[in-house]
């Protein structure tokens, strides 16, 4: 954690923004403030006045004295310089689809102000001043889920961010206090007027400033990485249930034979299975007898293998997610020399690859989950227990989890479509052939959340799985089903979590599931989704 953390808010140009900054500031609406160290001000105050030098002097710059993209080659007079910042904001106002949800927007002005206030960019410190305004005052403007290919900036949502911050027309809305009870959605004129703030008309490079660069793409990809690291961390949770319901050994994951293969990632795992998996009474202690498989099958034993690259790779996304998070992404940019530079730091590229791995990811890791369930429904593999873990076999009509394998088996195959490969799928003619490669990041981001929603929903399927093969495991080996007593130290938190979200009495000397006719699934399943979305929003 930065020293950000640590203090009642989050302070931006002191210290890098962390992953938890932007989680806190995002969904728990933590505080932020600007650096008073006076060189960070000046520095911004030194950029502006070295565009606004520029364009008295007739020297052309890119976007501030001329046109955009394919149209550069005109130049603009000095009086015309201001319009076209503000027109700007005008002929981008093309989002489409449904809104982005209030964090993903908050989590873009903060990566926003912590790129602008670094002093490369042209821009008044006024307008870094106003996106903090909002932020503390929990003032979201509506963004749109469709609109950026991740190229020249997230042009569309950073455009509809910063028409609203600035009053540009009545017609453009803000949600007031949004995610509590007091949520209104009004004009962004009135919210200004509200609150004593004026509207703001652009100068020089202002409007190209705060719309040229990466940070919507950027906080998707960061609230998607939060919420892909606490979901896998469920998973692996999984695992350790299927382990001891199945009543596997613990052996493949001594530390020896990790060692001898030395991925990190795969000793990590190793550690965290023995960690979760100690003290429990389920696992198979003893050696396997005559007429048993000599080990387990490959999904219970190759955990550590399987799963570490990933807990590498998510590890490796992060710092490239973060380091975007803390650069400066526009263009052009200009130094304390007053030299100025054209480049493309508004390119996506590392986002947009890193949301389509994160999917590919989420994928894997739900077609592995898909393969225990397999295995815990079928006697011939579960080790004894009834087909579909039918609670009570002496109710002869009963099913048991049939139909909910066949809903977790509808979800894979979408979760595994959503890993395929997006940003390799830009169009090469985009704007006048100018944005003749682009990151598609913003579009790949909004996949790999949607990706996310639908891992959330099949982890409530897995959920129910592991809570009754393990009491049923339990039912096997002792005589009864207090399954509580028999798990892992760490198996016993989600164990009785799950109780609890279902309203289930553990008094009863019963599975989780006894008979069919007992409850409605799809309820339980829809409790369980909430319970892991508020676990996941959890303040970290």
């Amino acid at each position: 954690m930065t020293k950000n953390n640590n203090s009642p808010s989050v302070v931006i140009g002191e210290a890098p923004l962390s992953l938890n900054d932007i989680f806190a500031v995002a969904f728990h609406q933590k505080p932020v403030s600007l650096s008073r160290n006076p060189k960070i001000k000046d520095s911004v105050t030194h950029s502006y006045n070295a565009f606004q030098t520029a364009i008295a002097e007739g020297n052309l710059i890119y976007g501030v004295n001329s046109g955009f993209g394919g149209m550069a080659n005109s130049h603009l007079e000095q009086a015309d310089c201001c319009d076209l910042q503000e027109n700007l904001l005008w002929f981008m106002q093309t989002g489409t689809g449904n809104f982005l949800d209030y964090p993903y927007v908050r989590a873009t002005m903060l990566i926003r102000c912590c790129s602008l206030i670094q002093g490369l960019s042209g821009i008044r410190w006024e307008l870094i001043e106003r996106l903090v305004a909002f932020l503390n005052l929990n003032i979201t403007p509506k963004v749109n889920e469709i609109g950026s290919i991740g190229a020249s900036g997230d042009l569309v949502p950073l455009t509809q961010i910063t028409a609203a911050l600035i009053g540009l027309n009545e017609q453009l809305q803000v949600d007031i206090n949004p995610g509590t009870a007091k949520h209104r959605t009004i004009s962004c004129q009135e919210a200004l007027s509200s609150h004593g703030l004026q509207p703001i008309r652009l100068h020089g490079k202002e409007a190209l400033a705060m719309v040229n660069g990466t940070s919507a793409s950027t906080a998707i990809a960061a609230i998607n990485l939060i919420r892909a690291k606490s979901l896998l961390d469920k998973a692996l949770n999984f695992h350790c249930l299927a382990i001891q319901g199945l009543h596997a050994s613990t052996e493949p994951f001594t530390a020896f034979i990790h060692q001898h293969k030395a991925h990190p990632g795969q000793i990590e795992v190793a550690e965290l299975l023995r960690q979760r998996l100690e003290g429990s009474q389920l696992i198979r202690q003893q050696a396997y007898k005559q007429g048993e498989l000599a080990q387990d099958r490959y999904s219970l034993r190759c955990i550590p293998q399987f799963l570490g690259p990933i807990w590498e790779a998510v590890s490796h996304l992060e710092k490239q997610i973060m380091t975007e998070a803390n650069a400066v992404t526009d263009n052009p940019l200009v130094d304390s020399q007053q030299t100025f530079y054209h480049g493309g730091n508004f390119l996506a590229q590392y986002i947009g690859i890193a949301m389509d791995q994160l999917r590919f990811y989420i994928g894997l890791t739900a077609k592995h989950i898909d393969t225990q369930i397999a295995l815990t429904v079928d006697s011939h593999f579960n080790n004894g227990l009834a087909n579909n873990l039918i609670g009570n076999p002496n109710r002869r009509v009963n099913m048991g989890l049939k139909g909910l394998q066949i809903t977790g088996n509808s979800l894979v195959p979408t979760l595994t479509y959503l890993g395929n490969t997006y940003v390799d799928r830009f169009c090469t003619h985009a704007e006048q052939f100018n944005q003749n490669i682009n990151s598609l990041a913003f579009g790949s981001g909004v996949l790999a959340k949607q990706s996310l929603d639908v891992f959330c929903q099949y982890l409530s399927v897995a959920t129910i799985f592991a809570i009754q093969l393990v009491d049923l495991r339990c039912f096997q080996l002792f005589g009864h089903y207090h399954s509580l007593e028999t798990l892992s130290k760490h198996s016993r938190t989600d164990y009785l979590d799950v109780y609890n979200t279902l309203a289930k009495s553990l008094e009863a000397n019963e599975p989780l599931i006894k008979d069919d006719n007992q409850q409605i699934l799809s309820h339980w399943l829809q409790a369980l989704q909430q319970r892991i979305e508020r676990q996941v929003l959890e303040i970290k």
